[in-house]
C-alpha cells in the first residue's frame, strides 16, 4: 500500500514518513527529491527556468508513478492540490494523509528555508493566505487527517493506525 503524505510546507511530511515507514518496515520516499533527480536542478532552479506549471506537471508524474508501491511518500506541498493526482492516488487504493499542523508551526519552520520559492517571493500574509486556501483542498482531497499536535513518534503511530483500519 502506498501512504501518501499531504499538508502545507513545514508540517512535517519528511520527518514523519520516515517514522511511518519505519513502522511499517516499507520504504519511505520525498517527491520533491525525485523530482530534483528526474529534473537534475533544484527546485528553485525549476522554477526559475522551467516555470510552476512544470514543476506541478512533473509532481503529478511522480506521484502517479508512486501508486501501488509499499512506500510511504512525503509529498510537496502542493502534490494533493491537483484534484486528478489526488483522485488517481485514492483510486489506487492509496492513503492520502493530511498532515494538520497550524500555520504558526508551519511558519516557523519554513520562513528563512530559500530552497522553497513560494516561500522566499512571499510575504507571511500571503502565505497564511495561501496556507488557509491549501487546507480545505488538502481535507477534500485526503483520506485521512491527522492532528499533529504530538512528537513526531505520536504522529507516525496515528497515522499507522489510521491506516490499518
Amino acid at each position: 500500500m502506498t501512504i501518501f503524505l499531504c499538508g502545507f510546507m513545514g508540517c512535517g511530511k519528511s520527518t514523519v514518513g520516515a517514522a511511518v515507514a519505519k513502522k511499517l518496515g516499507c520504504g519511505v520516499c520525498d517527491t520533491d527529491e525525485m523530482i530534483v533527480k528526474i529534473a537534475d536542478m533544484s527546485i528553485p532552479e525549476i522554477f526559475e527556468k522551467k516555470g510552476e506549471p512544470y514543476f506541478r506537471t512533473l509532481e503529478a508524474e511522480v506521484v502517479k508513478s508512486l501508486c501501488g508501491k509499499t512506500v510511504v511518500a512525503a509529498c510537496g506541498g502542493g502534490a494533493m492540490l491537483n484534484a486528478d493526482t489526488a483522485r488517481a492516488a485514492r483510486e489506487s487504493g492509496s492513503k492520502v494523509v493530511f498532515l494538520d499542523v497550524p500555520f504558526e508551526t508551519c511558519y516557523e519552520r519554513i520562513k528563512d528555508d530559500t530552497n522553497r520559492p513560494i516561500v522566499v517571493r512571499s510575504t507571511k500574509e500571503e502565505l497564511h493566505a495561501l496556507y488557509d486556501q491549501r487546507r480545505s483542498v488538502y481535507l477534500r482531497n485526503s483520506t485521512h487527517k491527522i492532528d499533529c499536535s504530538g512528537s513526531p513518534a505520536e504522529i507516525s503511530a496515528q497515522i499507522t493506525t489510521a491506516v490499518r483500519k
